[in-house]
């Protein structure tokens, strides 16, 4: 895997959008990523490891301190990783959950978290993922590492190197557990100890089973009174097994008598029960027998009221056709009599109104009179259409004559107001004339104000900078005696060192034995050993010490230096004045702004004045044009209604004749046409009903002479409702079906009964008798039912005690082979390493990681330190099998890596972080490794030191390989030229400075 490209915004402590090519340090092979401290070095790397795996370990899971505190409500954030894997080149975009401004409304809305899988393929970027969940997928497939193998191959993070070496054996495994994924020999423990506990378990219950079962059959054959009458209780379940057999067969014996009982019991219960049916069948026959016999003798007497009803039908039968002959004769009848009255109202109605003589009430009379009243409305009618009009016409020309006279009004009052436009207007010419020349001094004026502001404000500036500026000095100053002091600290322990590197020397020397330093055998005056020995953490701690003092020194040196430069800046922008000097200067200039200010209003307030008065006389002579063309459009058009008003005056008196009023005329004659329409209407309808009443009086008359009835009320009187009718069929079938049926039940109840008494039998004996044998039968029942499950039941108990009795013994040697694997590999007696399965297979692995390691450590420590894997028994119970210490040449004997001074515990703990990257690599399908970063810890190395571990990681870019080193260190800096510089701005966001190496 390399990356190749690194686009960030929003993100950490960057705020603007930073892009790093890491291809652009291909060609030297190794990189520094530099800054100061805070300024977002690591936030590098967790880019990186967001936009791979959507999360950053340092940051404990929560997305939103991914966000950089510098960005706006509305600025995004959004990370962007260029790499290849497998041949293939990918690019992965995502952003995480924050809160933004709503695109519509107010308030505040998440933005979830989002992220994007792109290949390029054929100079084109394609999308393959869109979802967080299927990106993620798809980059397990691609990268081949999980985040935790990712961040100890890839990402070798600060504080993450000795975590590892100076981990316990638990927490080195849970480490291990992490990268190489053994949970799944955990399973296998768990899995095995669950199978001990579960045949643990079987044995115990397969004895507690056999106790209870033989309990059981026990108790059973002790109620039954099938145990012989004598207790059984043998001591162990061997012995009492037989015992129990017996009583099975027993319990057998009786169950199967029983059951002879329960069929004899049954055949009897039969019998009874047979007798009983028959007996009361013979009762019921009687009791049918008696019930016919009087339902006939009822229904023979109601046969003469059923021949009354037959009577009555035929009679209604016969009135029905005349039934609409008479009634409508009836009908007829009551229509002329109505239509005479209709007359008789009409007729009244017409007298009231007096229109015409009596003598000229004919049907031909009252329709010449309607015809004539038809003609004269119509003609008045149009009269009355043009009263209204006469009515609106009139109000049209009052209205019309109001405006004429208001028009004129305005007309005066318009030409008296433009009289007095030219006079104002000279006026306002002469005062915005002398308002211009004093306005045109203030933009010069403001200029000249702003400029001293600005002077004053950096004359204010620079005297508070020069008590900041004398601060940073004096603390430049104490910087650099504790730098000198540390320094004298180092130089004083390196001589005591050295001079006490003889007595150190002499101390080894032996009588005989060659000197290490001249050869010689003889020793005459060895030199003394120190009273004070130096040590190496001592030294490791001074000059610890001293690179502190050094950095603080460096960095106060350049708050010093840029306190004096801002000071000096601020000088030059006061162009060298004091500050009492520009304030008497700025407010004169204040007070010149305020007068040309004053001007300038003036100025405008006429002008706008001005341009109003213009446009006033302008609107007034555009008004008077419009209203003396519309007078005289009005007069015009009060001439045209005058005339028509005077039409319309003449045609409504012609029409209105002696009434009030057009409308008043009409009402009249439209009643009087309407009282002559309903006489004349009612004398056609009396005539016309009275020629029909007589019509149908002849008809029904004719039709009852050829009847059996001797008149109409005879007729009438033998109609019936078509109802009543049904009802009388109904009653008279009913009678004869069910006198028909009767005969023919009690005939057959004759025949089937003869012979039989008249009596009938009594069924009580017989009920008596089957009562009895039911009782005896159900007793037999019962018994032998219980018998039968007694015997069934003990069968079976004493059948899975012998099964359960004679598989112990194999679940007792199960059990004993499961537990002694489950606790082997459990770590547990008999393994007296108490290394679990997990434990085994890491502590391999662990092999492996050391022996890769020590091919670097070698040669970083110069041949002095191994590490070296230890499965040794931990002490008071702890795991085993995970142990690390360090194998000293110098001694011969192995030591613990808590031992190590710093500078030594970072080169041991970078050479097992590069071994076990190599293993994990290994373990992860051989994933190809073509970028690698390493994050701080090179400050505790002396020069020598960090010169073997440039040079071991010079090592790491061999085929092609990328090496990114994080770290402030100066001579660092000095040895790589390929820089990515990190640095925090003024205002707060950091930004990425990139400086490749420039080519030999």
């Amino acid at each position: 895997m390399r990356l190749h490209r690194l686009e960030v915004t929003g993100f950490g402590p960057f705020r603007e959008r930073q892009v790093v090519d890491f291809d652009a340090f291909a060609d030297d092979g190794i990189f520094l990523i530099a800054g100061r401290t805070g300024a977002g070095k690591s936030s590098v790397l967790d880019a990186v490891t967001f936009a791979l795996y959507g999360g950053v370990p340092r940051y404990d899971g929560s997305d939103k301190r991914l966000r950089s505190d510098h960005c706006a409500p509305e600025d995004p954030t959004v990370v962007t990783v260029e790499f290849s894997a497998g041949g293939r080149r990918w690019r992965v975009t995502r952003s995480p959950e924050y809160e933004r401004p709503k695109q519509r409304g107010t308030g505040m809305t998440t933005e979830p978290h989002r992220a994007q899988l792109d290949e390029h393929v054929e100079r084109e970027w394609i999308g393959r993922a869109a979802r967080p969940v299927d990106v993620a997928h798809a980059l397990d497939e691609i990268l081949g590492l999980s985040q935790q193998q990712f961040l100890q191959v890839i990402l070798l993070a600060q504080n993450r190197f000795a975590e590892f070496l100076l981990a316990k054996n638990d927490e080195r495994q849970r480490l291990l557990r992490r990268l190489f994924g053994t949970r799944t020999y955990e399973a296998y423990q768990l899995a095995l100890e669950e199978r001990r506990k579960d045949a643990e378990r079987s044995l115990a219950a397969a004895g507690d089973g056999v106790e209870m079962l033989l309990a059981e059959a026990e108790r059973l054959l002790a109620a039954g009174e099938l145990d012989g009458g004598s207790p059984v209780e043998p001591l162990a379940p061997a012995e009492r097994l037989p015992a129990a057999a017996v009583g099975v067969q027993r319990a057998e014996y009786r169950a199967e008598t029983l059951v002879r009982e329960r069929a004899e019991a049954d055949a009897a219960h039969r019998s009874a029960e047979n007798a009983h049916s028959a007996a009361k069948t013979l009762r019921d026959k009687q009791e049918q027998r008696a019930r016919s016999r009087a339902a006939l003798e009822a229904l023979e007497a109601a046969e003469s009221a059923i021949a009354a009803d037959r009577g009555t039908l035929t009679r209604a039968l016969e009135a029905e056709a005349l039934r609409a002959p008479i009634e409508a004769a009836v009908g007829a009848a009551e229509a002329a009599a109505a239509a005479v009255t209709e007359v008789a109202r009409a007729r009244a109605a017409w007298a009231e109104a007096a229109a015409i003589d009596d003598a000229e009430l004919s049907v031909d009379a009252l329709a010449a009179f309607i015809e004539q009243q038809t003609g004269d409305l119509a003609v008045w009618s149009a009269a009355e259409a043009r009263e209204r009009d006469l009515a609106r016409l009139t109000a049209e020309l009052a209205e019309g004559e109001a405006r004429a006279t208001e028009h004129t009004q305005n007309l005066g009052r318009i030409d008296e107001l433009r009289g007095a436009f030219p006079a104002r207007l000279a006026e306002l010419d002469a005062e915005l004339s002398a308002a211009q020349g004093a306005a045109g001094a203030l933009d010069a004026a403001i200029a000249h104000r702003d400029a001293l502001a600005a002077r004053l404000a950096a004359a204010q500036e620079a005297a508070r900078l020069e008590d900041a500026a004398g601060a940073a000095e004096a603390a430049y100053l104490h910087a650099s005696a504790e730098l000198d002091t540390a320094r004298a600290v180092v130089t004083s322990l390196l001589q005591r060192r050295l001079a006490g590197r003889a007595g150190e020397l002499a101390a080894e020397l032996v009588d005989g034995e060659p000197c290490a330093v001249c050869g010689a055998t003889e020793h005459p005056a060895p030199a003394p050993a120190s009273d004070t020995p130096v040590s190496d953490d001592e030294i490791t701690a001074a000059e610890h010490a001293r690179d502190v003092a050094a950095e603080a020194e460096q960095a106060v040196a350049a708050r010093a230096k840029e306190a004096r430069e801002r000071c000096a800046a601020a000088v030059a922008r006061a162009g060298g004045a004091d500050a009492d000097t520009l304030t008497t200067e700025l407010a004169a200039a204040e007070a010149s702004v305020a007068a040309a200010s004053e001007a300038a209003a003036r100025r405008d307030r006429l002008a706008t004045e001005r341009a109003q008065l213009a446009a006033t006389e302008a609107e007034a002579r555009a008004e008077r044009e419009s209203l003396a063309t519309e007078l005289g459009a009005l007069r015009e058009r009060l001439a045209a209604l005058a005339a028509d008003a005077a039409s319309a005056r003449r045609a409504v008196d012609d029409a209105r004749g002696d009434f009030a009023g057009v409308a008043d005329r009409i009402a009249d004659a439209t009643a009087k046409r309407s009282l002559a329409t309903a006489l004349r209407d009612a004398l056609a309808t009396a005539d016309a009903a009275q020629a029909s009443a007589r019509r149908a009086a002849g008809d029904r008359d004719a039709r009852i002479a050829a009847s059996a009835f001797s008149d109409a009320l005879d007729a009438a009187a033998a109609l019936r409702a078509s109802e009543a009718r049904v009802a009388l069929d109904e009653r008279i079938r009913e009678h004869e079906v069910a006198l028909r049926t009767e005969r023919d039940r009690l005939r057959d109840l004759e025949l089937e009964l003869a012979g039989a008494p008249e009596e009938p039998v009594d069924v009580a004996a017989t009920a008596l008798a089957l009562d009895a044998a039911r009782d005896q039968w159900s007793a037999a029942v019962d018994r032998a039912a219980h018998a039968s499950q007694v015997a069934e039941r003990l069968a079976d108990l004493v059948r899975r005690a012998t099964t359960a009795h004679d598989a112990i013994s194999g679940l007792a040697a199960d059990h004993a082979v499961i537990a002694r694997l489950a606790n082997t590999v459990a770590g547990r007696a008999p393994n007296t390493h108490r290394m679990t399965l997990e434990s085994f297979v890491l502590a391999a692995e662990l092999e492996e990681i050391v022996e890769a390691a020590n091919l670097r450590l070698d040669d970083m420590s110069s041949g002095r330190y191994r590490l070296q894997h230890s499965d040794a028994l931990a002490a008071r119970g702890a795991s085993s099998g995970l142990g690390l210490s360090i194998m000293d040449a110098h001694t011969g004997l192995a030591r613990p890596a808590q031992s190590l001074s710093g500078g030594e515990t970072f080169l041991a703990s970078l050479a097992l972080a590069l071994g076990l990257a190599e293993v994990v690599t290994a373990r992860a399908g051989g994933v190809r490794l073509d970028t690698l970063f390493i994050d701080e810890g090179f400050g505790s190395l002396d020069d020598d030191t960090l010169e073997l571990a440039m040079r071991t990681l010079d090592e790491l870019r061999q085929g092609g390989r990328t090496v990114g080193l994080i770290s402030h260190v100066a001579a660092m800096k000095e040895q790589l030229p390929a820089q990515l510089a990190v640095e925090a701005t003024p205002q707060g966001p950091s930004v990425i400075r990139q400086e490749a190496a420039l080519p030999a």
